[in-house]
Parts: structure tokens; sequence; C-alpha cells
């Protein structure tokens, strides 16, 4: 049997009003005028206290932050998953990387030649936006060199059910749109035993580039991860505002994800969390809003884990003082 907990409670946050995207506006941004919205947490699991609490605290988490978050959390042993908004879409930054690295093995299985190698690795350990943009094309119909239609990639999205993801068939792969609960599948599927989309060596590929992320970029949904797991992660950030003309809460946010899948030793579980209206406080350098995103992922994420895990040993990630350059429109 499984038990099912859902937990509101009034959060703090705005959405992104739907219409053209804006350039970024200045770093400073207005004072921060929040709207009240209400953040749904939905968990279930077979052990029947631990979804009332973890719907309880991950609702209370968020209660706790200024900006809007969304997740989808999946531990395998316990049968366990919650959901927060988990089917809102978001500006992907570099969390799109690990779908153009599945597209990539979808399409080669695990037979990569030696400059495709070199380019997943720098794209997922580094974050190299070039990788990323070189690999988007060779996936892309290049009739129009100046629009890559991604149409491989779109391929591997439809063999995953992904069907929320949607690409930007202009060549930003930065502002593709994602949800938490498409990126938690992908997590499901690198972490899975399902030959139908990824074989054994091309999952096991996929895992070990987020296991060897840099040390300046393991931050996120790793925070308060048992350490003797085996932890996998890919964080993505942006600094772009969507309507500023029109909503008041949405001057120079940071969108700022991370998703992250433990395994081995027991483990077996996956958390995609994506933010934005991550504020800049008027007249403060921009990076405030980017580590606001980091502290409202990580609070999430340690609540998580604290739930799950309650007598493991956490792991706490370090990152730089400010962010490295991640652009929208990486072409």
């Amino acid at each position: 049997m499984r038990w099912v907990s859902t937990f509101t409670a009034a959060a703090i946050g705005a959405g992104a009003v739907a219409g053209p995207v804006a350039a970024a506006t200045p770093s400073a941004a207005a004072p921060q005028r929040a709207k009240a919205v209400t953040s749904t947490v939905h968990c279930t699991s077979k052990d029947r206290e631990l979804a009332k609490k973890l719907s309880e605290d991950i609702a209370t988490a968020l209660a706790s932050r200024k900006s809007m978050a969304s997740l989808s959390f999946y531990d395998r042993p316990t049968e366990t998953r919650c959901t927060s908004d988990a089917a809102k879409k978001y500006d992907s930054a570099s969390v799109a990387k690990t779908i153009i690295l599945a597209a990539l093995l979808y399409q080669k299985g695990s037979t990569l030649t030696e400059a495709e190698d070199a380019l997943a690795r720098k794209m997922i350990t580094e974050s190299d936006n070039a990788s990323a943009t070189t690999l988007w094309k060779q996936l892309s119909d290049l009739t129009d060199p100046a629009k890559p239609n991604p149409v491989k990639i779109q391929e591997f999205l439809d063999k995953a059910g992904m069907d929320h993801t949607v690409l930007d068939k202009e060549g930003s792969w930065g502002l593709t749109q994602v949800t938490a609960d498409d990126q938690a599948k992908l997590l499901r599927l690198f972490s899975g035993d399902d030959d139908a989309v990824l074989g054994s060596k091309a999952r096991s590929y996929a895992l070990g580039l987020m296991n060897h992320v840099q040390s300046t970029q393991r931050w996120g949904a790793t925070a308060g991860a048992p350490l003797d797991s085996v932890i996998q992660v890919k964080n993505g950030w942006l600094q772009r505002s969507q309507n500023p003309d029109v909503d008041s809460f949405d001057k120079g946010d940071w969108k700022v994800n991370s998703m992250a899948v433990l395994t081995e030793n027991g483990y077996d579980s996956g958390l995609a969390i994506l933010t934005e209206n991550n504020r800049v406080p008027e007249g403060r350098p921009a990076d405030e809003g980017w580590d606001y995103g980091i502290e409202t992922i990580e609070t999430i994420s340690r609540t998580i884990y604290r739930d799950v895990y309650p007598d493991a040993e956490g792991y706490d990630p370090s990152r730089p003082t400010s962010p490295a350059t991640e652009p929208p429109a990486a072409k």
C-alpha cells in the first residue's frame, strides 16, 4: 500500500507572465514586490509517516522563500515521490545540457567519437557553453544555419516521454523550457535499468560525467545528501526577465536550477528543483539574486534528505562567490 499526503502553505513568489521575451534588465532590480501564491506539496510513499512529514516540511521550506520554486523528488527504495508545481515550465539554463547529452547518447549509444566524448565531458563537468552549442548543432537540422532545429534532440524527448519539455528551435539551448517532472524523469532514466531508451553503458557514461562535475558546481540539490551515497549533479543559472514591462515582480531576477541523483550503497533517488524570481534587492550586487536562488534550492534539498535519510551525515557543498557567465542565447 502507498500512502498519500498533501500539504498546502502560503508561499511568497510570482510566476512569469506569458508573453514575448524581453532583454535582460539591469542587474540591480526594482524593490521586491512579492505576491502571495499557494504551493501545494504532494507526497506518496509506502511509509505513511514519511509521506506526511515530507509534505509538511517541504511546504514549510517553500513558504520561507521569496521566490518561485518547483520540485520533483523520487526515492525508489521507499517508493516515495514528492512534487510541487512540477509541471510549471522554466528557462533551463545549463540543465539543458543533460538533455543534449542524453540525446547524443540516444543517437550514438556508447560509441561516441573521441571528439564527441571530449565535447560531452567539457559540457557536463565544466558546464562549457561552446561544447553544448556544438553538440546542439550536431543534433539539429541545419537547413537554416541561423536557426538550427534540434530534431534529433526532439526524437529523444519523444522516446523518453519528456512531453512537457519545449526546445528552443533557434539555437538558444539555454532557453529550452523544462519542468521539474521531466528533469526527474531524465534522472530516473539515467539511473534505471530499462534499456528501451538508453543502454546500460550509455547510462553509466552519463552518470559518470555528472559525478565528476567540478567542485565549484556541486551545489544545489546535493545539499544534505548522504555522504556515503554517490552523488551526480548538474546545475544551471541565468539572469533574465521575461516581462519586465508587464510584471513588476519580474525585473532582473535570476533563474537557478539544480538536479541531482544519488546511487550505490543502497541509495536510488533523484531530485530536480527549478527556481525563478530570485530577486536582486535595489542597489545590491547582482550576485545576491543568484545566491538567493541557490539558498532556496539547498533549503529544500536539505529538508528532503533529512526526512528520507535521518541517520545519514549530509553533504555540505561549496560554491564560488559569484556566478560564471551563463548566456541565455548561446548559439
